[in-house]
């Protein structure tokens, strides 16, 4: 037990360099406390670490004395390579580095958690390595054949079969990324319903997703639900996509099952 007279540690953040599979730096931000176990933070769609979902999770951890880790993914952020459209097992890769790396430094990963795509990039990792207890999906999507008309237009089939890529441009008119025919064509054959059963019984799924969410329908969380073996499911009333009024509750309900999962099981 902490004595009053005891501080919190302070944690020490440092800037860590990470080579995917590629060879490609990916960088991240580790916020040490000291602790053992690390909780690894994923980003969504054209983020980055410094979103604040991660920012928030990370300082929250923090006073908490749990350590924790954010990072861009390749393409991303600070971190090297091109910007991919699709791309789910890329980013469940470049997790698995970041993974390998922290074992290897001695830290024990007590949970991975990822936002948006981020959501679907852990639970891909968890359908393929088997090498994880604790996965927090928040606000992913199962279907990825939805959503790209959104993003695209209703004729991006049409479009990218007669020029071979879309560029997707704002407000402006300003190129933003380019979708390439086979970078659509990995998101469409990504497919979550086959990934989910792969996860090992073992492995303990959440998924965090809110009632609100504009980008993300809430039905793809009890999908998610129906399927994943060991799951739970915690719908956050009225809260949009990216928790913008809801930082605070969604903070508080992943730092319960973080602390939760530490406990002698």
């Amino acid at each position: 037990m902490a004595h009053s007279d005891v501080q919190t540690p302070v944690a020490q953040h440092q800037r860590v360099i990470v080579h995917n599979k590629n060879g490609e730096k990916l960088v991240g931000i580790l916020h040490d406390t000291g602790s053992a176990e690390v909780v690894i933070l994923c980003h969504g769609f054209r983020s980055n670490k410094e979103n604040d979902i991660s920012l928030n999770l990370a300082k929250t951890f923090e006073n908490e004395g749990i350590s924790a880790f954010r990072f861009d993914f390749s393409g991303n952020g600070e971190s090297e390579g091109s910007f991919k459209y699709g791309n789910y097992y890329g980013e469940a890769d470049d997790l698995h580095a970041i993974i390998q790396y922290w074992r290897a430094a001695g830290r024990v990963i007590s949970a991975i958690l990822g936002h948006s795509k981020g959501g679907d990039v852990v639970l891909l990792y968890a359908s393929k390595y088997h090498d994880i207890g604790f996965v927090i999906n928040v606000s992913g999507r199962y279907d990825l054949k939805k959503g790209i008309k959104e993003r695209l237009g209703n004729e991006f089939m049409e479009r990218i079969e007669k020029e071979g890529y879309i560029d997707v441009k704002n407000k402006k008119g300003e190129v933003q990324y380019q979708v390439t025919w086979e970078s659509l064509k990995d998101r469409l054959n990504t497919d979550m319903h086959e990934a989910c059963l792969l996860i090992d019984k073992e492995c303990r799924v959440f998924t965090i997703h809110g009632s609100a969410d504009e980008i993300i329908p809430v039905e793809d969380a009890f999908e998610f639900d129906k399927i994943i073996p060991n799951h739970k499911l915690h719908i956050v009333e009225s809260a949009d996509h990216c928790y913008t009024s809801h930082q605070k509750e969604l903070v508080s309900i992943v730092l319960n099952l973080i602390k939760t999962s530490l406990l002698p099981h």
